[in-house]
């Protein structure tokens, strides 16, 4: 991985990147028979939290294509999983999709093994759910601290703060006044638009009856549900959600500034309850900083509980770092959907945790006794009871040896907890912050237009190895080959010339196209393309075996090329490969390849 400096003596790939949303391709390079292949894939994964229950789902789900056609061979499959509870509880272990051995159990870990032949992959992908119980009725918490790595280029210490809203039982939440803001620009019709409404529906009839809410659908102009908050009641929302079918119709343009002036001005008589700006959008607009700035103002306006603000971004054309600003001042949270049929599970998911609120106006006291301290997010997002809350961040000077914790209740009553402080040992609290900072620090450097947090991002993506909209993933392609040398047109023997059969080492770099999401595309909101619509698309079997044949043979115009049909046999499915394998078989007795191979390979310098 590198920085975006220096791309000017790179190579740019032809293919590899994502195609679509969820599959990630890369050419490798043409090997010689026999070679040992060895792949290491490495990725970032969030483990989710439901019903006091944490699980874990890892794609290992292989097609049918990833085997080799003909003699059926032994391949090992092996998964190791090590879990460590921080707070040093027992691990209970619930569903596993593959059968795991336990192969270490200590107080607060546990480890299990999976090791098996198999003539094929795995056909199922690996979840494994697991609880750690707390048997205390109260929110409890603790913080890790971690010093840094000698080549850190960050030498400040390292922090990470976790709360956890403990057993709920009969325990109150907040009572909150939301309002949905909705975008039902052109780009939303179709599916977007649907799953939108169904998501909303499914919301609204979630809400409790001494809850109040309102609707906002915008384009250019705005439509509103009622010009006052309503009680959530059975009449209440059985009438939203007619308004709703009648009224989201897609088709307009953009305009995110209105409606949200309109939903802070229904929030500003709140009393008695956490008023929620819950925003969804699939567009970039102009005025973005402008829209960061005006809801600046509006929570710092010497309110109890001022708007909380959660955004909610559909496809890669809206900008999720501006979403993200607008959640991080308004104390929210911003959750995206970049596929479709995503939409509603996340946004359902993303209002579930709005609607759970058990402490509210969350401070630390720290700032006192530090030197220096940066808290990521700046702005302590609420604890709900849909899961634990996780801080980080890194100071320099003595961290206390209690950190006070304080907050608000649901019934508006004070709370304060000293949280424990310990070593973190064993456990990588870098690596657990890595993401959630780059996301953090890169929506500050779009607001700021700040160069120095561009670089700094851009230096922990590099250090944690996680990808970010600073740096770009490249490839180093070593080739290993024998370059004969030619004198007077005539081959020169090795005994002549001992190092003309020598390998050589060439190295060049290829520059992957970006994996960042972007800061969104204005042109596309200003037409009103929907999301997705431009996802580049791989070339599928037929279009490879054409592209083999015609470059080859156009230049070999009486031969058959039948190595590069083999390449190219490699890329299609089963039934393709077995039927053109037999056929170059039969044009093997003629010595076909053997001309074709001499053709194609020799002297080929890529």
């Amino acid at each position: 991985m590198k920085d975006n400096n220096g791309k000017e003596n790179m190579i740019r790939a032809q293919d590899g990147g994502f195609v679509g949303l969820n599959l990630f391709t890369l050419r490798i390079p043409q090997i010689d028979g026999g070679s040992n292949l060895s792949v290491k894939i490495s990725w970032y994964q969030k483990i989710l939290y439901s019903n006091d229950v944490f699980c874990l789902n890892v794609p290992f789900n292989f097609p049918d294509f990833v085997n080799p056609v003909g003699k059926k061979m032994e391949k090992k499959e092996k998964i190791e999983i090590i879990m460590n509870a921080i707070t040093g509880s027992e691990i209970l272990c619930k569903t596993m999709s593959h059968p795991l051995k336990k192969v270490r159990h200590n107080a607060g870990s546990m480890g299990f093994s999976y090791e098996s032949d198999v003539l094929s992959w795995s056909k199922t992908d690996f979840s494994f759910s697991y609880a750690v119980p707390d048997s205390s009725s109260h929110i409890s918490g603790g913080v890790l601290l971690e010093s840094p790595s000698v080549d850190d280029f960050d030498q400040r210490e390292m922090f990470c703060m976790y709360l956890s809203p403990g057993n709920l039982q009969g325990r109150k939440i907040f009572r909150k006044d939301i309002v949905f803001v909705i975008d039902i620009s052109g780009s939303m019709r179709g599916k977007l638009i649907d799953h939108t409404k169904n998501a909303l529906s499914a919301a609204l009839s979630k809400l409790n009856p001494h809850d109040s809410f309102s609707i906002i659908a915008f384009n250019g102009e705005i439509y509103q549900f009622s010009k006052s908050m309503e009680l959530a009641s059975k009449d209440a929302v059985e009438r939203a959600i007619e308004w709703i079918n009648m009224n989201f119709i897609a088709g307009g343009d953009t305009n995110i500034l209105h409606p949200l002036n309109t939903a802070i001005e229904m929030l500003s008589d709140a009393q008695s309850s956490v008023p929620i700006i819950f925003l969804v959008t699939d567009g970039t607009v102009e005025d973005e900083r402008q829209i960061c700035d005006m809801m600046k103002n509006h929570m710092t306006n010497g309110e109890s509980i001022s708007p909380r603000i959660y955004t909610f971004g559909i496809g890669s054309f809206c900008n999720h770092y501006f979403l993200r600003m607008l959640s991080m001042i308004g104390r929210g949270q911003h959750v995206a959907a970049l596929d479709v049929d995503l939409i509603e599970p996340q946004m359902l998911k993303l209002f579930d945790k709005a609607s759970s609120l058990v402490l509210a106006n969350i401070t630390m006291d720290i700032f006192n006794d530090v030197d220096e301290v940066e808290v990521c997010p700046s702005h302590i997002p609420d604890l709900s009871s849909d899961g634990p809350l996780l801080l980080c961040g890194r100071y320099k000077g003595s961290f206390p040896k209690d950190l006070e914790i304080k907050g608000v209740l649901p019934d508006f009553s004070n709370f304060v907890i000293d949280l424990k402080i310990q070593e973190a040992k064993g456990i990588p609290v870098q690596r657990i912050c890595a993401r959630d900072q780059i996301e953090y620090l890169t929506a500050q450097a779009w607001l700021s237009k700040d160069e120095k947090l561009e670089q700094m991002v851009a230096k922990l993506s590099l250090q944690t190895g996680f990808t970010s909209e600073y740096t770009s993933m490249t490839i180093l392609e070593i080739d290993l080959r024998k370059k004969a040398k030619e004198s007077d047109g005539k081959k020169v023997s090795k005994k002549s010339n001992p190092q003309s059969g020598a390998k050589e080492q060439e190295q060049r770099v290829i520059l992957l196209p970006p994996l960042g999401i972007g800061f969104g595309n204005l042109t596309a909101t200003a037409e009103n393309i929907q999301p997705g619509s431009e996802e580049t698309k791989g070339p599928d079997g037929a279009e490879i075996f054409v592209k083999a044949a015609t470059n080859c043979c156009g230049t070999c115009c009486n031969y058959c090329c039948c190595m590069c049909c083999i390449q190219a046999f490699t890329r299609i499915n089963n039934q393709c490969a077995i039927a053109f394998t037999q056929l170059c078989v039969g044009l093997g007795c003629f010595s076909c390849i053997n001309c074709c191979a001499d053709i194609c390979c020799s002297g080929n310098e890529n």
